[in-house]
């Protein structure tokens, strides 16, 4: 989340309503929603080989997003290379195949053992206050019409 709030700050700072305007901020909050599946996946139902997978398949749905993205903002306004993109950890997909000591389950189940409450509001209110709330701010600013002159 540090990441993402870092970004919207180079995004403020660059003025980037007046450059690539709400089309780029868009697509922020496309990539906003394709970290938010696993998380929530992560936080409400049991880890297993199927979470695991799906928390793959929408990291590289994210990456492909954000080479979009940045292909996107270098047409329209200078991009600095802060953004460094990491593969997921090789036990993450070791674990997918069943390589641990459990064999992969492929099953939706709630979490056997619910993370408690104020974890999750905290959680929220966090991804509220930090992620969501300044990527809809960045698409309104981009959205409005800008002055002549």
């Amino acid at each position: 989340m540090v990441a993402g709030f870092a970004d919207w700050l180079c995004h403020r700072a660059s003025h980037i309503e007046s450059t690539a305007g709400a089309k780029e901020s868009l697509i922020h909050l496309v990539m906003f929603a394709e970290v938010g599946v696993p998380l929530l996946a992560a936080m409400f139902l049991d880890v297993n080989a199927l979470v695991v997978a799906v928390m793959i398949v929408t990291f590289f749905i994210h990456e492909a997003t954000a080479i979009w993205d940045v292909r996107y903002a270098t047409t329209a306004r200078t991009v600095n290379g802060a953004g460094q993109r990491r593969l997921p950890p090789l036990g993450t997909l070791l674990a997918l195949f069943g390589t641990g000591r459990q064999t992969a389950r492929f099953d939706l189940a709630w979490r056997s053992q619910p993370l408690p409450v104020t974890y999750i509001v905290c959680v929220m209110v966090v991804i509220l206050l930090f992620e969501l709330l300044p990527y809809l701010e960045e698409f309104v600013r981009g959205s409005v019409p800008m002055p002549a002159g």
